[in-house]
């Protein structure tokens, strides 16, 4: 059985060519690069991965050369959320069949006033479907952008029915109430928590690391914390953490993770964008830069 995931997991940035069209090779660099630099794990096609901008082929087709290249797939936690059931089965189905850590799973995010009993069939029905004793599931809370979550109720409720299958969450609230509830009602669930300021605390509690934008850029002093997070300091060195995600909190997340890392590699293609999403204004791309270098 493969190992529970834990520690400071990035969901990758997708750098495109001009013609939009996903740098497969330069893809692969990065995810070996942030490896190396202290990630324990990815979590590719996550939100910051421009994921729902992606196609069902592309992911596929990237997951199998992220493997192929020699990167463990036990270390992966792939997002597999989209609006249709089918497509979210054949991108679960093959995070198993490849021996993925885990799938990170969307709620049913496209209608809204969805009910508890909706988005418990929605990820029942995902997992039954798969059929697969090796699937993993990390359900991804993050309503500021889905604006459907996963309530207590429904967490309960899908450990109840999928012991074992459903074993932990990212959540990407923003709020750490509801976080520390899921932590303290559910001991021995997997709670990333979906930002690095609450590394800390989610540490703390019982939680088992997370799965941040800023892991893009700064894993190294990211993981650091993880690793230390008992010492004496560990308050200081979460509040210098921190600085960092003020620098980019006011700017549009994957636009300026992207800026950071055209200007940290001089490689301007790291700028290219799917719409709808747009690059920052050069004003705003100055003012950033300026607060990040500060941090």
């Amino acid at each position: 059985m493969t190992a529970r995931l834990h520690g400071v997991f990035a969901p990758v940035l997708t750098p495109m060519r001009d013609d939009l069209s996903p740098d497969t090779p330069k893809w692969i660099a990065f995810c070996k690069q942030l490896l190396a630099d202290g990630c324990t794990g990815l979590a590719p096609f996550g939100t910051t991965s421009e994921a729902n901008s992606l196609g069902l082929d592309e992911r596929m087709e990237m997951l199998d050369a992220l493997i192929e290249a020699g990167v463990p797939a036990a270390q992966l936690m792939p997002g597999v959320g989209t609006c249709a059931i089918p497509d979210t089965v054949k991108l679960a189905a093959q995070a198993a069949r490849l021996g993925c850590g885990g799938v990170l799973m969307l709620p049913p995010f496209y209608y809204k006033g969805v009910s508890d009993e909706g988005v418990f069939r929605a990820v029942a029905e995902v997992i039954e479907r798969v059929g697969n004793a090796r699937l993993r599931v990390y359900v991804y809370n993050i309503p500021p952008i889905a604006v459907v979550g996963y309530s207590l109720a429904v967490i309960e409720r899908l450990l109840k029915a999928y012991p074992g299958v459903v074993i932990g969450m990212k959540d990407s609230s923003g709020n750490w109430a509801y976080q520390e509830s899921v932590l303290d009602r559910f001991p021995g669930f997997d709670v990333f928590t979906g930002s690095e300021r609450f590394l800390l605390a989610n540490l703390r509690m019982g939680g088992v690391g997370t799965i941040s934008a800023m892991a893009n850029v700064i894993p190294a002093k990211i993981r650091f914390l993880y690793d230390n997070y008992l010492a004496e300091n560990a308050d200081q060195v979460q509040e210098r953490l921190d600085r960092y995600r003020e620098a980019t909190r006011d700017y549009a997340a994957i636009p300026a993770l992207k800026q950071i890392m055209a200007n940290r590699t001089g490689d301007r293609t790291w700028l290219n964008l799917r719409p709808p999403l747009v690059n920052l204004s050069e004003a705003a791309t100055h003012e950033m830069l300026a607060k990040y270098a500060a941090a």
